[in-house]
């Protein structure tokens, strides 16, 4: 794959992450995606093909618990959607996951995710 965009050099470290990540029904994937506004995390079990728990700044519920200046595209926001993914998740019964960056550096706003997932009783 040649690499012409910035998107191009994100969807080639994606693909080679994934070669090594995959997730299971104990050890479920947790992806990040962001964009320029919005942040969306899934824990997806890669062997039946399924997602289990979901959360994005583009929901409602999520817009509405944001608060002193959090929103999707900055870290304040970021770290409301980790607490969020990791408690559905955690209700689910999952204690574990398998982190996934999708190819975006873990700093800034999938650090927070990642953090805030951690700090609320998610192992990985």
């Amino acid at each position: 794959m040649k690499v012409k965009t910035k998107k191009d050099r994100r969807h080639r470290i994606a693909l080679r992450q994934r070669k090594k990540i995959s997730g299971t029904p104990d050890r479920p994937r947790m992806s990040v995606f962001r964009s320029l506004e919005h942040i969306a995390v899934q824990v997806i079990d890669d062997l039946n093909g399924t997602t289990v728990a979901s959360a994005s700044s583009t929901e409602p519920t999520v817009k509405a618990s944001f608060a002193d200046g959090a929103a999707g595209g900055n870290v304040a926001g970021a770290q409301v959607i980790g607490r969020l993914i990791a408690e559905r998740t955690l209700e689910k019964g999952i204690r574990s996951v398998v982190f996934d960056r999708g190819g975006f550096l873990y700093h800034g706003r999938i650090r927070k995710v990642a953090d805030a997932a951690r700090e609320a009783g998610l192992k990985f």
